[in-house]
């Protein structure tokens, strides 16, 4: 369904089971290439993303099916290709991903620029910097991008930024580099961990997880596993920000507690509070949101970077619930130049807020939003447009709508559960 059309102006309440981490779930599918058994994946969400990375898979011969309808099957004996094409490494930023376990299996990887957000500029010079590091040949300039590596061994390297996507790419090829690596200024993000943990279970020898430096010592041979993937706090936290809008209250399972320590302490200076157990957060309803000052009467700034610091893919749904509070906010986007932007479209329903610069917006509320017209520009910003919806008057429309199901699993179902009024066509 690529429309949403969302009533808004009523409370969200009740309970929601999120989904599993979309951004663990996509790494370890490009990790399964490192063994020719079997591997099991539970908790798979059931969104586009995981699809588009599912249709790279079957291009290079790997067997994908499902047991059910978010338990995946994964067995690359058969692999039998080397290339990613131009049309599958675009539909997803993780498709760079198979290039190190490509090398591992078959010496040899083509690709090209993969796609994602269009939240900014997206550097992949750690990805090639650690992929030659341990021992493989750059062949060729843009178009596809081409490497090869007749023996992978491991070294000591230390990034220029804590990337994701590449301490993913580069600790999983460096499971099956002879000897040992060590990734300092490595990224340490929930779904590190999770991937990190899966790899381990397939037999990789890892230290430091969770740390910014990681060790890991090469094994000749994974084995196939049968791994349940952590739930997405990103997720989580969407929708207790959509509760907190909209003024409900809100019961979510299926987490981890301490990976929502820095959203709580966000939350908390908006006035929020909620309460963790084992496997669930519990926000009650009757609170109000309001900024708190800085003890020095200052406005207070929040400010994403990397883990355990404010995720920059919650810095937009908290923008929205900021235009819902009383008093004023900076928000300082560090990570990407182009995630504030979708500010504009806040500004038109009414929101009070001033765009300093590409990184940094101050919201002023409590605002009375209005419904209108618009369209999804990235996963993340499409879900704050969604929230803006529900807490707007009247009826809104949201375009490319498909963008959020990239992200986000059975989200009208969710929504509807909730009690909001919403429909896709």
């Amino acid at each position: 369904m690529d429309t949403f059309r969302i009533k808004g102006g009523c409370p969200l309440s009740g309970s929601v089971r999120i989904s599993g981490n979309k951004n663990s779930i996509l790494p370890m599918i490009a990790a399964s290439l490192l063994t020719d058994e079997e591997v099991v994946l539970r908790n798979v969400p059931d969104i586009l993303d995981v699809r588009n990375m599912l249709e790279a898979a079957d291009h290079l011969g790997v067997q994908t099916t499902f047991r059910d309808k978010n338990t995946l099957v994964l067995c690359s004996e058969k692999l039998n290709r080397c290339d990613i094409p131009r049309r599958l490494s675009s539909l997803t930023r993780t498709s760079i991903l198979f290039a190190g376990p490509l090398l591992h299996r078959c010496g040899r990887a083509v690709f090209f620029s993969p796609g994602g957000d269009g939240i900014g500029r997206r550097r992949l010079d750690s990805h090639f910097y650690g992929l030659t590091v341990l021992g493989a040949e750059y062949c060729s300039g843009n178009s596809p991008f081409k490497l090869t590596a007749s023996r992978l061994r491991g070294r000591e390297m230390f990034f220029d930024e804590a990337s994701v996507t590449a301490t993913e790419h580069i600790m999983t090829t460096a499971c099956v580099a002879e000897g040992i690596t060590i990734i300092r200024n490595a990224a340490a993000e929930p779904h590190v961990q999770d991937l990190a943990n899966f790899l381990k279970a397939m037999g990789a020898d890892i230290k430091g997880i969770g740390t910014n430096t990681l060790e890991i010592n090469g094994t000749k041979k994974l084995h196939g596993v049968d791994y349940t993937v952590c739930g997405d706090h990103i997720e989580a936290g969407s929708f207790l920000a959509m509760a907190a809008a909209t003024g409900g209250e809100i019961e979510i399972c299926g987490i981890t507690p301490r990976n929502h320590w820095m959203t709580r302490r966000i939350f908390e200076r908006f006035g929020i509070h909620f309460e963790m157990s084992n496997d669930t957060i519990a926000m009650p309803g009757d609170q109000k949101l309001r900024v708190r000052p800085d003890f020095d009467h200052g406005i207070p700034v929040v400010a994403d970077g990397p883990w355990p610091q404010f995720p920059s893919d919650m810095m937009s749904c908290t923008i929205v619930m900021a235009t819902q509070a009383r008093g004023s906010v900076l928000f300082f986007e560090k990570m990407f130049e182009s995630r504030i932007y979708f500010v504009d479209l806040l500004i038109r329903m009414g929101a009070n807020a001033i765009v300093c610069d590409p990184h940094r917006v101050v919201v002023s509320g409590p605002s009375r939003l209005r419904a209108m017209e618009m369209s999804s520009p990235d996963i993340r910003a499409g879900m704050a447009m969604l929230i803006a919806a529900l807490c707007a008057r009247g009826t809104s429309t949201i375009h490319n709508a498909t963008v959020i199901s990239r992200g986000y699993q059975e989200i009208i179902r969710k929504i509807s559960l909730l009690g909001g009024q919403i429909s896709g066509f």
